[in-house]
């Protein structure tokens, strides 16, 4: 799963590969630049028009992938629950 600091580094780099300033994914979307920047850094909570924009903006799609789960092995399990001496 990705998290948000996550998709806010890729955004970051597909930026800055495109040769993008905030500024300018900014002026091509109409989106003000301290939201582009807290997308960046993984802190968004807006829309998803506005998330949409961004990442058509530089060059990203959003992808909707079905979730897995994945268990912990027992031995993990153990630790996560022992007692610390």
């Amino acid at each position: 799963m990705a998290f948000r600091d996550e998709i806010g580094r890729q955004i970051k780099q597909a930026r800055k590969d495109k040769g993008l300033t905030q500024v300018q994914v900014s002026q091509l979307t109409r989106i003000n630049k301290t939201t582009i920047s807290e997308m960046e850094n993984g802190r968004f909570t807006g829309s998803f028009d506005i998330f949409e924009r961004i990442l058509d903006a530089v060059g990203l799609q959003f992808e909707v992938v079905p979730k897995t789960h994945q268990l912990p092995d027992w031995d993990e399990i153990e630790d996560l629950f022992k007692d610390d001496d």
